[in-house]
């Protein structure tokens, strides 16, 4: 199978190097998640040779004939569906990173040190992509402007924090830092400890349509930081020391992200694009040019040992998310959970990794609605 000049090789189970090591189980409640919404994530089907979504939501109705099921029958589920696809290309490695929801103190009104308003999503804002693709549309606009006379770009960043939005009621909260606003528009969520003792989470709905830009790669391409020395800790703590002179850079990066606040069990925890609850550890962002969305996907990562207590990083993920940042066949993003601890692995994770595509396996049974499933092999397989 190939998709441009990426091939997906089939390899089997025993090629997964940690695969007999993984909570399978923690990896088919998280799958489960996904087949909920799954029929709703048309827009996240791509071209080319990834899993078709009549195909996933085949799986699911198997996945969700599985009745009280434990780490073995987890593991023999994966393992009686789908088909591991090693993906390569020509440079031999992606790269993953993570990211995190931000716990955040903040306000309703703008009142003392709580003075760095948070956008809702304006009225006149449109999509020109769909939400789920806005990863792999490379450098065009994925939002825009809607005018009398057409469709227009919308302010970049700089003139947002200028004023470009003010006096139109778009205010959802206020922050006490512009450099926490800055990584919370990065990391997609938030959630916030207000004022009045309550506590909301809000969650990313919609972009003003620039290109995302790195200002950790811009820094270290103008030679004002070493490059072996990026992290989201040493960035946030650059761009405080000097608050003009950080603005300036923040400015580098013209995209700019809206919220909404969640409510109601959409307030359970982050959400992904696929308005699932993410899980820590278990939900990958993808780039949806090359991965549908609700895809099993194994990654492996030798070097990347502080998010893994055994050495190294081998586990199966769900392909939940996508991310303006994320392009590329084995580009991923580990969604690490919330908190400070959360945002230390998410700000250190930086390397070279490999991803095993679990595609169905169209040879198999594939039930109808109502149809029982012969899962007697299931579970002879997991004895």
């Amino acid at each position: 199978m190939a998709m441009g000049k990426v091939t997906l090789k089939p390899a089997t189970f025993a090629d997964l190097s940690g695969w007999q090591d993984d909570d399978h189980l923690a990896a088919f409640k998280t799958f489960l998640k996904s087949c909920d919404q799954m029929v709703e994530a048309r827009g996240a089907t791509s071209k080319g040779s990834k899993a078709s979504l009549a195909a996933l939501v085949t799986a699911c109705r198997a996945a969700k004939a599985l009745k009280n099921p434990t780490k073995a029958t987890a593991r023999a589920f994966f393992e009686a569906q789908f088909v591991p696809h090693h993906v390569a290309h020509k440079a031999g490695n992606g790269i993953l990173t993570g990211y995190y929801e931000p716990v955040l103190k903040g306000a309703r009104k703008p009142h003392g040190r709580f003075k760095t308003p948070i956008y809702r999503r304006p009225p006149d804002l449109v999509n020109v992509v769909p939400e789920t693709k806005r990863g792999a549309t490379g450098h065009r606009f994925t939002h825009m402007r809607k005018t009398a006379s057409g469709l227009v770009p919308y302010p970049t960043r700089d003139r947002i924090e200028r004023g470009a939005l003010a006096g139109q009621g778009l205010e959802l909260l206020y922050l006490a830092d512009p450099v926490d606003a800055f990584f919370m528009h990065i990391q997609g969520s938030g959630r916030i400890d207000l004022t009045n003792g309550k506590s909301i989470r809000i969650s990313y709905d919609g972009k003003n349509g620039h290109p995302y830009s790195s200002i950790g790669k811009y820094l270290v391409r103008t030679g004002q930081f070493p490059a072996d020395k990026v992290s989201l800790q040493s960035l946030r703590k650059w761009l405080r020391a000097d608050r003009a002179r950080g603005q300036k850079v923040m400015w580098k990066n013209a995209s700019f992200i809206f919220f909404r606040e969640l409510r109601g069990p959409e307030a359970e925890g982050a959400l992904g694009a696929m308005s699932v609850t993410l899980t820590s550890g278990r939900s990958l962002a993808v780039d949806t040019a090359y991965h549908t969305l609700g895809t099993p996907i194994f990654v492996s990562a030798p070097q990347l040992k502080q998010a893994s207590k055994k050495g190294g990083f081998s586990r199966l993920m769900i392909a939940q998310d996508v991310g303006s940042a994320i392009k590329g066949p084995e580009r991923g993003d580990i969604y690490y959970g919330s908190g400070d601890k959360a945002g230390r692995l998410a700000g250190i994770t930086n390397h070279p990794g490999n991803f095993f595509v679990l595609l169905p396996d169209t040879t198999k049974h594939a039930a109808q609605p109502g149809e029982r499933l012969p899962w007697t092999k299931i579970k002879k397989a997991a004895r």
